[in-house]
């Protein structure tokens, strides 16, 4: 006989009746694409000439980067926004949160519905007795264009709970306790049904929670059956009234798993796997850098309220960084009434606008390489909320961990935080180094770019400041200049570079004399400089002359002859000889010292 998953499955097909294995046409209520994938979506339907079979089931979220800092991110947006202008589609825009649970909170959804996103954890709506479920570009696509697509019903397994935790074990403790039963592929291409005594009393909260902890177990999705609250809460939000599936009395399931959760306590997964559950207790004391509390698995209200009790009266730990990021603007505003964000804030948190936030690499809550952090996220892959070391806890276990400035148990919190202990710096080396010698004459060929007020972002663009490594700069050097975005693929060591006026107007930003320096540009050469840029150029050792070179005939490819302490110039291909300003003696001992510091 069906579980839940069955019967939803039949009742959104052409057939009666399925089993696991079948594969049918499903049909899909609900059809969303966020700005991580919607744009390829679009790219998708437009590609193959499709339209969009009901714009009123059909959404844009964008919860990755709801900053839109990113260019390629702010270019997908806009694109989707134009999409949905042309098709009447509803677009929950950068101000919104995270698309599933504007899907709970909106009323998208309700029990016995189907949903399916981009997002990977769509199958959070099993929290409602909602099935959904996470899908590639090609597949929303086609949902978009037709309402449907193919599935293979998935076997079901029964997961009972045998008793309750410890009191403070929250629902994060119980999901990461299933994670760590299962494993990473303990569920792998099943459906899941949760039930027991802890199970049926659960919130709503406490049920996103869990079942945003099924992808990492590989399960196609977690159902919990909808009790009286969940079912009043779908109401008051859709208009809708609902006759949810149930399993039936000898539904067949795959196998049954009783896990006893008497007793639990707060739990951890550790760096790197998400299914590395362990004690908060076998992990206490590992000094932290940061704490993230946010995420689709526990940016809720609840969450925040267990946070705020924990910061409440508190500071976080000196040294230490504690971002917040709740998950739909609906619940960051609530916070702002009920003081909870008031109560962040005099704790020393910083608070982000609602969004995916560290998961997303999109908004705050990534950290860097060596940088040890404590986060409710629910993934912790290597790479995947940063480069340091992310363990996955409970909002009380982040916050807490946050304010002792290690891994703490929320209820054993120290009196006095954990500190850092300065490291001395290394004694500096002041044994004389004598630097290769520049040369004073410089030959090279010649790049002729014509153009005054060449500014900064065209030289080096603000999306790649993040890199300090010089080595790396020079693929980027003019990647926003048009008609010379092709420079560094072309560009050989020595090459000399002559322009107009004003080059490097616009920011103090090093990079777009160090994306030179890493071509191995010999020289470059202008009728004037930006102040700043002139300055950290010499500072570099990097040699740039002021000439003017525009009117002397000079052609694209020309070869010259430099005297970089006389000034003079030689157009090698026709002998014309040009004055420029010889380096002042400032600028000849840096470069000659290799720059400023050498």
């Amino acid at each position: 006989m069906p579980t839940i998953v069955e019967k939803i499955i039949a009742a959104h097909s052409p057939v009666k009746a399925v089993k696991p294995g079948d594969i049918v046409e499903l049909g899909i209520d609900v059809r969303v694409a966020r700005d991580f994938g919607g744009a390829n979506v679009v790219k998708n339907l437009e590609d193959n000439g499709l339209g969009v079979a009901d714009p009123a089931r059909t959404f844009f979220t964008f919860d990755c980067n709801p900053t839109g800092s990113d260019q390629k991110y702010a270019g997908n947006q806009q694109a989707c926004r134009v999409f949905a202008r042309n098709h009447g589609i509803k677009v929950y825009d950068v101000d919104s949160g995270i698309g599933t649970h504007l899907a709970v909170d909106n009323g998208l959804v309700g029990p016995g519905d189907t949903i399916v996103s981009t997002d990977s954890h769509a199958n959070i709506l099993g929290a409602l007795g909602t099935f959904g479920q996470g899908m590639g570009d090609q597949d929303i696509a086609h949902a978009w264009a037709y309402g449907k697509v193919w599935f293979e019903v998935p076997a079901t397994v029964k997961v009972e709970l045998a008793g309750l935790p410890k009191p403070g074990t929250t629902a994060k403790d119980v999901g990461l306790a299933l994670l760590g039963h299962f494993g990473a592929n303990g569920l792998l291409g099943l459906a899941a049904e949760v039930y027991g005594e802890y199970a049926d009393k659960l919130g709503l909260d406490g049920r996103l929670t869990i079942a945003s902890l099924g992808t990492e177990m590989g399960a196609i999705i977690f159902f919990f059956p909808s009790n009286q609250t969940i079912l009043d809460y779908c109401r008051s939000r859709t208009g809708r009234e609902f006759a949810p599936a149930v399993a039936d009395p000898d539904a067949a399931y795959q196998r049954t798993e009783r896990i006893n959760i008497t007793g639990l306590e707060p739990l951890v997964s550790r760096p790197g796997h998400p299914e590395d559950v362990v004690t908060v207790a076998s992990v206490a004391g590992r000094k932290i850098d940061s704490a993230f509390i946010g995420s689709c698995t526990n940016g809720r209200m609840d969450d925040l309220r267990a946070a705020a009790e924990m910061l409440k009266g508190r500071k976080v730990a000196p040294g230490v960084v504690l971002k917040i990021v709740p998950s739909t603007d609906t619940i960051w505003q609530e916070a702002m009434r009920t003081g909870i964000i008031e109560t962040f804030k005099q704790a020393g948190a910083l608070v982000g606008n609602a969004g995916c936030a560290g998961c997303a690499a999109g908004q705050i809550g990534q950290n860097g390489p060596g940088e040890v952090t404590v986060s409710t996220g629910n993934r912790n892959f290597t790479g995947k909320q940063g480069k340091g070391d992310v363990y996955l806890a409970s909002p009380e276990t982040a916050a807490a961990s946050a304010v002792a400035g290690a891994i703490v148990n929320p209820g054993a919190m120290p009196v006095r935080p954990a500190l850092f202990k300065p490291k001395p710096l290394a004694k500096a080396s002041h044994e004389h180094r004598t630097p290769p010698a520049a040369p004073l004459v410089v030959e090279g060929r010649i790049w002729l770019i014509p153009r005054d007020n060449i500014d900064t972002d065209m030289i080096f663009h603000n999306r790649h400041l993040t890199i300090t490594d010089v080595r790396e700069m020079g693929q980027f050097a003019f990647d926003n200049l048009p008609g010379w975005e092709h420079f560094s693929k072309n560009a050989q060591p020595g090459d000399i570079l002559v322009t107009g006026r004003n080059f490097g107007a616009g920011s103090s930003r090093q990079q777009a004399v160090d994306c030179f320096r890493s071509l191995k540009t010999g020289l470059l050469i202008a009728r004037s400089f930006g102040a700043i840029y002139f300055r950290n150029a010499v500072n570099a050792g990097f040699p740039v002359m002021v000439a003017d070179l525009l009117e002397s005939g000079l052609e694209d490819g020309d070869h010259l002859r430099v005297n970089l302490a006389t000034g003079e110039i030689e157009i090698q291909e026709t002998g014309v000889k040009v004055q420029g300003r010889p380096f002042p003696p400032v600028q000849l001992e840096v470069y000659r010292k290799g720059g400023l510091l050498g």
